[in-house]
């Protein structure tokens, strides 16, 4: 033996978790996916909200219910309150690509149980069969979207960031995505499909990082067009790409650029409702419904703790409320925009989204309570 004894470092780092790196091996990756996986298998056996109490019964029924009119009514007609399609009766309020989502596990579940889904006699069905189909589109969304953008994710940050294992895990910052308590809640258990937008948009953020804008921008227009709740990131996105645009030699060119591929995915995915005007405003009050009131249940946002002393639904008109929450939304995260837009960075884009969908969680019009998904995956961040 030398005699030597080991330094502090030595020792402080001989006692750190084994994961304490910056790097993602293949083995560790697949161990942590497997696990995500597990849990999310084991939270998708229980029950589900809304089950067996009608007569809107919960969540599963109504993915249920948009797979039906997706299957049996034209696409015109989705969006449009019909004698096969009761708007009132849990419509599709989400963008078109929710709607084709619909539509292919639809397909899946039609070629098993067609009784599940025959048009309006099959509201409330209900069977273990149906249950157990309707569960696996959400794991296999999960695995095939969620999964790989967030292992992407994951090597990106550490590559373009770096640090020690004093300052972070790739091993751990992977795990604490893909176990996130929320998002598997609400999507195996209450029966989503937030893991596709928040998906694209990890996908999306992912590409940012690589430098790959356009591909970036069609991913988080994809986003956007799943749920109109990836807005929340829009913010940051537009002027964290502006501002690098604005420091380029050609900026009319590269904003052209950016804004052809951004209109030519919206084109693509809206081409179904373009025909008309009617068509498409038809679709977008449809993400709008400004009548259900500034904010749903218990949310706990600026207008929701403070209505405990302003009643603000009943003092103010929706017209006044509209404007206020746009107001406030915008005046949250103009600082960051304006950052970004004059000096773009990396942290500093993160930063920005973390800003922004703080900004439109706590001020905008009708939040969900799963609206806190959008700010709480960036605090992990």
């Amino acid at each position: 033996m030398s005699g030597k004894k080991p330094t502090m470092e030595e020792v402080e780092s001989s006692s750190e978790f084994p994961w304490s790196i910056t790097t993602l091996t293949p083995t560790t990756s697949v161990m942590i996916v497997l696990f995500a996986a597990l849990v999310r298998f084991l939270v998708s056996l229980g029950p589900y909200s809304g089950r067996a109490t009608p007569p809107m019964y919960g969540d599963y029924e109504a993915q249920r219910h948009w797979m039906e009119i997706t299957l049996h009514t034209p696409v015109a007609e989705w969006y449009r309150n019909t004698s096969a399609n009761n708007l009132s009766y849990w419509g599709l309020d989400y963008p078109p690509l929710t709607a084709y989502q619909s539509l292919a596990h639809a397909f899946l579940l039609n070629s098993s149980i067609p009784e599940s889904l025959s048009l309006t006699t099959s509201r409330g069905f209900e069977s273990h069969g149906s249950k157990l189909l309707m569960r696996w589109t959400v794991l296999v969304s999960d695995f095939l979207l969620f999964f790989p953008a967030a292992v992407c994710f994951a090597v990106v940050y550490f590559r373009r960031f770096g640090g020690s294992g004093r300052e972070g895990s790739a091993p751990w910052l992977l795990a604490m995505i893909l176990l996130n308590p929320c998002l598997i809640l609400i999507d195996h258990g209450h029966f989503q499909y937030n893991c596709i937008s928040l998906g694209l948009t990890l996908g999306a953020i992912a590409a940012i990082l690589l430098r790959h804008e356009f591909v970036a921008s069609v991913l988080f227009s994809f986003a956007i067009n799943h749920k109109q709740m990836s807005m929340y990131y829009a913010p940051a996105f537009f002027s964290y790409l502006l501002g690098k645009c604005l420091k380029r030699q050609n900026w009319v060119l590269e904003v052209g650029k950016l804004g052809i591929v951004v209109i030519g995915t919206f084109m693509f995915i809206w081409w179904p409702y373009l025909y008309s005007m009617e068509a498409a405003k038809e679709v977008l009050y449809r993400l709008a419904p400004f009548e259900r009131g500034i904010y749903e249940d218990y949310v706990a946002n600026f207008w929701c703790s403070t209505s405990v002393v302003i009643k603000w639904k009943k003092l103010f008109s929706i017209g006044f409320l509209k404007f206020l929450c746009i107001c406030t939304t915008f005046f949250a995260f103009l600082p960051s925009c304006y950052q970004q837009i004059k000096a773009p960075s990396d942290r500093g884009f993160l930063y920005g989204l973390l800003n922004s969908s703080f900004a439109f969680y706590l001020f905008s019009y009708q939040v969900h309570e799963k609206s806190i998904l959008m700010p709480f995956y960036l605090r992990v961040f």
